[in-house]
């Protein structure tokens, strides 16, 4: 879930596209030696969840095994995951399924990872499947879709005395407020030293835009998108105003995401901008997880509000694989048998599954969640190539700490110098891009 500084080049990285050509999968159907049908062969798996690697994945490795009993499944937990698997794709040695890094470019895919299907025949069985796609093949799966929002406490709201959730900028504002008047809670907690939890407010500009083809269709033609008025400067003029307004933590250089988790469980922060991925993580921690509540980010067109839906890490198969086909049975396993998305509080990936309990708050509230429209034909990929063009970040920290900076008095700047120095570069790089 982190979006970390990019290490490498990928166009660069063509060593692995012509030796994985000389790649045969090893894996059987047939003949295995206890005599049973289908895929044999041993598999590496990677995975970001240090966490429950040991715990949690070598149940769902016995589950898998009462399936495919001739398939043997390793497990690596990679903390640094996007700068070590990046790294290691290099080679060819990066597992045999794994969770795609976020700074592969889309017409990059095909070089590392095995087709698993097109964008029609995966869209009719799985969510979010055009976003790891390239030319309508689809090279990895959410194993989560996440909405958009804020986590909260709600017992530090309501002994704020804020009895209904804000729903535009301003009354967050006020709300942020009275929780620093009235209670002894950080109001908001930026993480701003962890870097990657600031990149989390990125996705948010669906929920003001309210559309679904604000980002590959408008977005991507046109030139100022960090303009007064549109969905970045209303977006992060709001993170600006609250570290302004002195409602966050007294030092956020010194920030730390793991002591923050703890801290927003019992009160001790109000808010974080997170995905809903993070809801169970902190209701685990929590004395009481019925405080732990999760909202809409703080806008509304005409009284309605909206969230993005989006895939989180999309699991994928080496295309360098020797056992394609057991890669495949663990793929299909996962995202279909596991139960993982619901698990983590997700929403889950397979079309026609109910939304979990820790969004009820959502349907309550009768938010609509949005998800990104696919670029027009010929303009696959623009949004992101401008973005590296550019070395904007918009998925990556360091405007956001900028902006941060700015706001509590480090630095010169003010935010709309930022916001021009970032439309001056979408500007340029657009020109490059699309030429």
């Amino acid at each position: 879930m982190k979006h970390l500084f990019k290490v490498l080049v990928f166009s660069m990285m063509i060593f692995s596209l012509l030796v994985g050509c000389s790649q045969t999968d090893k894996s059987s159907s047939k003949g295995n030696a206890n005599g049973t049908d289908g895929p044999s062969g041993e598999i590496l798996v990677l995975t970001n969840r240090t966490d429950i690697v040991d715990t949690v994945f070598q149940d769902y490795a016995k589950k898998f095994n009462e399936k495919y009993p001739d398939i043997k499944v390793e497990f690596e937990a990679i903390t640094d995951y996007e700068g070590q698997v990046k790294i290691r794709m290099n080679s060819t040695e990066y597992g045999d399924v794994l969770l795609i890094p976020n700074e592969v470019p889309v017409q990059e895919l095909g070089n590392y990872f095995e087709p698993l299907g097109t964008i029609d025949e995966l869209s009719e069985k799985y969510l979010h499947v055009d976003e790891d796609a390239y030319e309508h093949n689809v090279y990895g799966i959410p194993v989560v879709v996440n909405a958009q929002g804020i986590v909260f406490n709600k017992k530090v709201f309501e002994d704020a005395g804020i009895s209904e959730i804000p729903t535009t900028p301003e009354a967050f504002l006020e709300a942020l407020k009275k929780v620093k008047e009235e209670t002894n809670a950080i109001p908001y907690y930026t993480n701003y030293a962890a870097g990657w939890p600031l990149t989390q407010w990125e996705p948010n500009r669906l929920s003001i835009a309210g559309v679904e083809d604000y980002v590959n269709v408008q977005m991507a033609n046109m030139d100022d998108p960090f303009s007064e008025g549109k969905p970045h400067y209303i977006l992060y003029k709001l993170m600006h105003d609250i570290a302004k307004e002195g409602l966050i933590e007294e030092d956020p250089l010194t920030t730390d995401w793991e002591s923050s988790k703890k801290m927003l469980a019992n009160g001790e922060i109000a808010t974080m901008v997170l995905g809903s991925w993070a809801i169970t993580q902190i209701q685990d921690i929590a004395e009481n997880p019925d405080d732990i509540g999760y909202m809409p980010f703080p806008y509304n067109h005409e009284g309605k509000q909206y969230s993005e839906s989006s895939g989180d890490y999309k699991i994928g198969i080496n295309k360098n694989s020797e056992n394609k086909e057991a890669a495949r049975a663990w793929l299909d396993w996962f995202i279909n048998e596991s139960n993982y998305a619901l698990d983590n509080g997700g929403i889950s990936p397979v079309i026609g599954e109910e939304l979990p309990d820790t969004l009820a708050s959502f349907e309550e509230l009768g938010v609509e969640l949005l998800r990104n429209a696919p670029a027009q034909e010929g303009q696959e990929g623009w949004v992101d190539a401008i973005d590296n063009e550019g070395e904007i970040g918009l998925f990556q920290p360091e405007f956001k700490q900028r902006i941060i900076e700015s706001a509590i008095g480090n630095t010169d700047e003010s935010f709309d110098d930022i916001m021009k120095d970032l439309n001056n570069k979408w500007k340029e790089a657009r020109a490059k891009v699309t030429k």
